[in-house]
């Protein structure tokens, strides 16, 4: 017996072994990429990209930099990075031309079910189709008047802060400004996150869990499922973050039940008086579509996306600001213009035509990424030229938003914030806009890109006209990108701007 096990046993090792060699040979010698330059070991396995992004903690991002020195890098056995600000929207490719994501970078939204995780070209784009018009520019006419009423309470907020000399911690803050925002918005009732003492936002921490596993998530797919598995109650004794995501799922839940027992008929249009269920359980698509499992995951990856993107633009705008007097009192100057009280309440679209302020905002949206984390593409149909390389359908994709923004041929010294590039690119008649891609381009561009930007115009105005603050225990150190955990982190620690309320005009 023990004879037959040792030697069943070595049969099995030996058969592990000559089933990898047998595919390292062939995805190093008979491979469609096997012409694409990169190291063997990432050729050979997704253990390379694992050690880096797992082992080394978000890592791979800054060994795929190296490796651009020297190749267009494939960078694991079926994907490719290409290191091109200028060939960006040809793997990011408008609704004209087919584009897929990548299955296997599904795993990081641990579902297929939200928009943002469906693989087909077409399957996304009726997705897509069922909210496009709730987030465009003429229904967020709706949303301005709601991030009025939200910064006004934030302002009243920052006024007790000022009172007992708090230091604040901006990025929560903004966390609960936006999560305010976009449940009003999005589902019809704000989760009151501002009303908290000490903004303990939950669903902030869960953002910031559901990323920090992304790497894992993708490489082991299994392990959310799992921890799906294990009771709420047990995951906070046990001190898992996975409650967090939970606990708001389970909100995100009883909203969607709402609207579909209200039994919305798809023949009602009245968009503006809906939240984005009703809009979904409205529509004139398949059953399936609009199960309440389906419209949880949509509104939990609507909420997420929503939520962290934005306030981190906010806090990297104000820790900028608050260094910089001198550009401050710029901007201070410019708002005056439309804003010649304390009180005034400009429209999105008249902070639009500000320029310095727009380069503030583009400015913060460029140093914040967006995303840092790879969402390759797919081109199931054409195959893609770039230089002397013929790149065959079905093969992933992808150029890191991080690579865009810190190019210096296109941003010159790109780790500076400097709002009069973009005012210069404009009088030259340059459109740097092109190469701002922290909500990604082309079909897959972020849904709620209108409304970040009116959060970001709206909010910004308010506070640099009427607040003061100063920075408390924060360097540049704190926001500068050392790890991809999804979104940029810091080489250590978390993403972190602390502030002192100064003076507030206004609010006496």
């Amino acid at each position: 017996m023990d004879e037959f096990t040792i030697s069943a046993g070595s049969f099995c090792l030996l058969s592990l072994v000559v089933g990898f060699s047998i595919q390292s040979v062939y995805r190093l010698f008979f491979h469609p990429l096997r012409k694409f330059p990169g190291p063997k070991l990432a050729a050979i396995s997704h253990l390379y990209e694992f050690y880096y992004d797992v082992i080394c903690n978000g890592s791979y991002m800054f060994k795929i930099e190296k490796l651009h020195q020297k190749y267009v890098v494939r960078i694991n056995p079926r994907e490719l990075h290409i290191n091109d600000p200028y060939y960006y929207e040809q793997i990011y490719a408008g609704s004209s031309r087919v584009r897929e994501k990548d299955p296997r970078f599904i795993g990081v939204f641990t579902t297929p079910l939200p928009m943002v995780a469906t693989v087909g070209h077409e399957h996304h784009r009726v997705r897509r189709g069922l909210l496009s018009s709730y987030f465009s520019r003429r229904a967020l006419k709706k949303a301005e008047l709601i991030i009025d009423q939200k910064v006004d309470r934030l302002l009243v907020r920052f006024r007790s802060a000022f009172e007992d000399r708090a230091v604040l911690p901006l990025q929560r803050v903004f966390a609960a400004l936006a999560a305010d925002i976009v449940s009003e918005y999005c589902y019809g009732a704000s989760q009151g996150y501002l009303e908290q003492k000490v903004f303990q936002n939950q669903m902030i921490d869960a953002v910031n869990y559901v990323m920090s596993m992304c790497h894992i998530n993708k490489s082991i797919p299994i392990i959310p499922k799992l921890l799906r598995c294990v009771p709420v109650g047990l995951m906070e004794k046990l001190g898992l973050q996975m409650a967090d995501v939970i606990g708001v799922r389970n909100l995100i839940r009883r909203q969607a039940a709402k609207s579909l027992d209200k039994g919305w008929l798809s023949h009602d249009s009245n968009m503006l008086s809906k939240n984005v269920f009703d809009a979904i359980a409205a529509a004139d698509v398949a059953p399936q579509e609009k199960t309440l499992r389906r419209l949880e995951e949509e509104g939990a990856a609507l909420f997420g996306a929503g939520i962290e993107t934005t306030a981190r633009a906010l806090t990297v705008a104000m820790f900028h600001l608050t260094s910089d007097e001198t550009m401050r009192r710029k901007l201070r100057d410019e708002l005056k213009q439309v804003m010649p009280s304390p009180t005034s309440r400009p429209s999105w679209a008249e902070l639009e035509q500000l320029p310095y302020l727009t380069g503030v905002v583009n400015e913060s949206l460029r140093l914040s990424f967006g995303l840092v984390a790879r969402s390759p593409r797919v081109s199931p149909i054409e195959s893609l030229a770039y230089g002397e390389y013929v790149i065959p359908p079905g093969t992933p994709v992808s150029q890191s938003a991080y690579f865009v923004h810190m190019n210096p041929q296109v941003f010159p010294e790109p780790e500076s914030f400097n709002p009069g590039r973009w005012i210069k690119a404009a009088e030259n008649g340059h459109y740097l806009n092109r190469f701002l891609v922290a909500f990604s381009k082309g079909s897959r561009q972020c849904l709620g890109m209108n409304l970040a930007y009116a959060e970001l115009y709206l909010t910004l105005a308010r506070i640099v006209r009427l607040v003061d603050m100063k920075l408390v225990s924060t360097t540049v150190d704190n926001i500068q990108v050392g790890r991809d955990l999804g979104h940029p982190a810091p080489k250590a620690g978390n993403f972190e701007v602390k502030a002192e309320i100064i003076g507030i005009a206004g609010y006496p």
